[in-house]
């Protein structure tokens, strides 16, 4: 397993993060598992012992329930070198005080977080959502203040845009507060949407990038093909809806590809996939997820998948999305001064494309 620094902090995390929404199985997670103590148990014995020392969950999974799960598995010796990520914004309970990232409700949920999983502290707390209603500061403030109470080590956030990311930093200057380290996203071949502005701040700002649903909710993992209904027992068949899908012909056409080099190389789409994420810039570690040992072994592989420069071109082109404006103004006015963080995204398309 590979170990990567997270953002500009000393915490080295492995390349592949395991997942933990399938625990529980409790209201909207049912759909996408509903696994008790004994079967997360096995998934994450099997995890750790392939190297993988992040393990991310949300109090917002099963309500809690995952959480829970998670304390039974982790609670005492086997707590030791495993990292914890949990997330809070979404609600909790009824009360107009349940949900959000306000300082009432961020503090109360990371102490329910810390009582649910046995732990005195979570290694990476990150704010699951942006909330539009409470100011920046008063998040920050809250934040710094779980820090240095000794109940969170790290802070990132999950779902920001970029003018959220770059105001939330400058707050943290400002005030001399904790910064984020990391963010975590959907980013994927399907979905390259980040590449615009969230993976450009992330290597200009230092912030780590954690992928969520890096197989596009299991839509790029080669089970999913051209002109077939969602094959039974996956998330699409039970109605999930995420990632929303704007151009099913592009879809499959990468699919394809991913296919073909998976079977040139005799390893599975899924694995392919993982692998150029893991080869993008910025990328700190992916997010795996599953219901079965199979699952997890399959996606665990692609930490040591290394593509040819050849295989990477071709999926590169045929997921390249249009330049968005201002960057094909850019590309065609500023190439001469880009740095490092404007050539993440532009630097493919300086060809004319």
């Amino acid at each position: 397993m590979e170990y990567r620094q997270l953002g500009r902090s000393g915490l080295k995390v492995s390349a592949i993060t395991m997942g933990t929404m399938t625990f529980g199985g409790v209201g909207w997670a049912k759909t996408v598992g509903d696994l008790g103590v004994a079967d997360a148990r096995r998934l994450v014995d099997l995890c750790v012992d392939a190297g993988v020392n992040l393990i991310d969950t949300a109090d917002a999974y099963s309500q809690g329930v995952c959480e829970e799960i998670l304390g039974e598995i982790l609670g005492g010796p086997r707590r030791s070198g495993v990292l914890i990520a949990t997330k809070a914004r979404f609600p909790m309970g009824d009360g107009p005080n349940d949900s959000g990232l306000s300082r009432q409700h961020l503090i109360a949920a990371c102490e329910a977080s810390l009582k649910r999983m046995k732990t005195d502290v979570i290694d990476l707390y990150q704010v699951h959502e942006w909330d539009g209603l409470t100011p920046l500061e008063e998040t920050m403030e809250a934040l710094d203040t779980l820090v240095r109470q000794g109940k969170v080590r790290y802070i990132g956030c999950s779902n920001f845009s970029g003018w959220h990311i770059m105001k939330a930093l400058g707050v943290s200057e400002r005030d001399r507060l904790q910064r984020f380290v990391s963010q975590q996203i959907h980013y994927t071949l399907e979905s390259r949407d980040a590449e615009n502005e969230l993976v450009p701040i992330s290597i200009d700002q230092g912030l780590g990038i954690l992928v969520w649903s890096p197989l596009a909710g299991g839509l790029l993992s080669g089970k999913h093909r051209r002109d077939q209904g969602a094959p039974e027992g996956t998330r699409q068949f039970a109605g999930w809806t995420e990632p929303p899908i704007r151009d099913e012909n592009r879809l499959w056409s990468i699919v394809e590809t991913l296919v073909a080099i998976a079977g040139e190389r005799g390893v599975s789409a899924a694995q392919v996939a993982l692998a150029w994420l893991l080869g993008r810039k910025g990328v700190t570690s992916v997010i795996i997820g599953g219901r079965t040992e199979a699952q997890f072994k399959d996606n665990l592989a692609a930490a040591q998948l290394k593509l040819s420069d050849e295989e990477r071109r071709r999926l590169d082109q045929v997921s390249q999305p249009w330049l968005q404006y201002p960057y094909w103004h850019q590309r065609n006015t500023a190439n001469d001064r880009l740095g490092e963080a404007d050539l993440s995204l532009i630097a493919p398309y300086l060809n004319g494309a």
